[in-house]
C-alpha cells in the first residue's frame, strides 16, 4: 500500500517537476535536452547491458574506476552509465567519450521507469553509494534483474530517517542483492533498515582506489609549469555561504605571501557568475579558466569550466575540500590526497564520515573553522615545505593503504554478468 501511495504521489508531482525543469532551463539550456529520456525514452541498447546509475558528479567521479575496470576485464559488455543532473553526464562524457553510453536517469515513476527497462534491457543495476529509488528497484528485481549498491554509505541521520518509513523502504531493501558497503557502520545501518545481513558486505570505500589518468596528470603538470613557483591552494566544490570565508582566508594570505594563487571551484555551474562578481566586488584581480586567461597576474583564478576539478587539484600545493564549511556534509578529500598534496577541511563532513575519520587518524587532514583558522593552517604550510610536503605524503599513505575495494566490487558484479 505504502508502495502504491508513494508512485501516485510522485505522478501527481511529475508535471510540477517538468514545470521546474523547464523553468530552470531559460538559463541552462542543456537541462532541456534530452528531457524525454526523464521519461524513459531512451534509444533500445542491445548486448550485455551493465547499468551504472550516479546521482551526479561526485558519484560519476567515484564510478570512473569501476567502469574502467569493467571495460578492461569484459570487453565486450554495454555500459550505460545515468545520472540525475546534466553536471553529472557531462563529467561521465569528458571521462569516457564513445567508450560507454549515456542517458539521464528516469524519473521514479512506475511508466518511466518500464519503458526504461524494456528499452535498457539491463543485465545488472548498479547504484553508486545510496541512491534509493523505490520504482527503480522494484521493477528491476521483478524482472530478475540484480541491483548492487556500489560504495554504499548510510549517516545515522539517514538511517533514523529511513526507519521511520521503514513499512516503505523494509519491501525495497530486500530487493538488494548485494550490498558493498564503505564501513562496518554502513552496514550495520543498511541491514537495521531491512537488508539481508548475508546480502551485505564491507568492501571498503572504491574511493580509496583513485585513478588519475595520464592525461590529467600531464594537464595538471602542464598549468603547474605556468605558475613557476607561485603558492597555489584550491579550494575545490565550494558552496554559498563558504566563498566569502575562502575569499578573506585569501586576503590575509596575501599579507604574508603577496604572490599566492588561490584555484576557486565552485561545486555548481549556476554559480560560476554569481562568485565572478563577488570576487570582483572584493577587489581581487581575477582571472576565468573558462575565458581561457592568464592566471599569472591574477590573485585568484576561477576554475569555471566542467570536469576539471581532479586537475586543478594536482595543479595546487595545498586543497581545501568544501562543502565543509557549511552543514552540506563535504566532499571527496580522496581527490587531493590521491596528488600527495596537503588536505584542509572544515568540520561538516558527515557524508564522508568514514574517510575522514582514517584520514583523521593518520593525520592525513586538518580540520579547521572558519576564515581565520583556514588562514593560519595555509600560512604554516607556506612557510614550511618541511610540514606541507609531510602533510601530503600522510595522506596519500591513507589512500595507499586502504586500496583494494575496487577489486572486491568489480569481482563481485562480473560473477553476476
Amino acid at each position: 500500500m505504502l508502495q502504491f501511495i508513494y508512485s501516485q504521489l510522485i505522478r501527481l508531482l511529475l508535471p510540477f517537476i517538468l514545470l521546474r525543469l523547464w523553468w530552470q532551463g531559460r538559463q541552462a539550456p542543456e537541462l532541456r535536452r534530452n528531457w524525454q529520456q526523464r521519461l524513459g525514452f531512451i534509444p533500445r541498447i542491445s548486448g550485455t547491458v551493465v547499468w551504472v546509475h550516479a546521482v551526479s558528479v561526485g558519484e560519476t567521479i567515484a564510478a570512473a574506476p569501476m567502469v574502467r575496470r569493467l571495460l578492461a576485464r569484459s570487453p565486450g559488455i554495454t555500459i550505460l552509465m545515468t545520472a540525475m543532473t546534466d553536471t553529472g553526464l557531462t563529467q561521465a562524457m569528458k571521462m569516457f567519450g564513445d567508450q560507454v553510453q549515456y542517458a539521464y536517469a528516469p524519473y521514479d515513476t512506475p511508466g518511466s521507469i518500464r519503458r526504461f527497462l524494456n528499452r535498457a534491457n539491463p543485465k545488472i543495476l548498479v547504484i553508486m553509494e545510496t541512491e534509493i529509488w523505490p520504482n527503480m528497484i522494484r521493477q528491476s528485481r521483478s524482472r530478475r534483474v540484480p541491483v548492487f549498491l556500489i560504495n554504499a554509505r548510510l549517516s545515522e541521520r539517514s538511517a533514523r530517517g529511513y526507519e521511520r518509513v521503514k513499512g516503505l523502504v523494509a519491501p525495497i531493501m530486500r530487493s538488494i542483492s548485494w550490498v558493498a558497503a564503505q564501513a562496518d557502520k554502513d552496514a550495520e545501518r543498511f541491514r537495521r533498515i531491512g537488508v539481508a545481513a548475508s546480502k551485505v558486505a564491507v568492501t571498503g570505500s572504491v574511493k580509496f582506489d583513485v585513478d588519475i589518468p595520464e592525461t590529467v596528470r600531464e594537464a595538471s603538470q602542464k598549468l603547474k609549469v605556468s605558475f613557476a613557483s607561485r603558492p597555489v591552494w584550491v579550494a575545490g566544490s565550494t558552496h554559498e555561504g563558504e566563498d566569502a570565508q575562502i575569499l578573506a582566508a585569501h586576503r590575509q594570505l596575501l599579507n604574508d605571501h603577496p604572490d599566492a594563487l588561490l584555484i576557486l571551484v565552485p561545486r555548481h555551474p549556476e554559480r560560476f557568475e554569481p562568485v565572478a562578481g563577488k570576487v570582483t566586488k572584493l577587489k581581487f584581480s581575477l582571472a576565468r579558466r573558462s575565458l581561457d586567461e592568464d592566471p599569472s597576474g591574477a590573485e585568484v583564478y576561477l576554475g569555471d569550466t566542467m570536469g576539471e576539478l581532479m586537475m586543478l587539484y594536482g595543479a595546487g600545493d595545498v586543497a581545501f575540500v568544501g562543502g565543509s564549511l557549511i552543514e552540506r556534509g563535504g566532499h571527496n578529500p580522496l581527490e587531493p590526497a590521491g596528488w600527495g598534496i596537503s588536505v584542509i577541511s572544515g568540520p561538516h563532513v558527515f557524508n564522508f564520515e568514514t574517510i575522514y575519520q582514517r584520514l583523521l587518524d593518520d593525520r592525513g587532514v586538518t580540520m579547521v573553522e572558519g576564515a581565520d583558522e583556514l588562514y593560519r593552517r595555509l600560512l604554516v604550510l607556506f612557510n614550511d615545505a618541511d610540514e606541507r610536503e609531510a602533510s601530503g605524503q600522510r595522506a596519500l599513505s591513507v589512500v595507499s593503504k586502504n586500496r583494494g575495494a575496487l577489486d572486491r566490487v568489480v569481482d563481485g558484479i562480473i560473477e553476476r554478468i
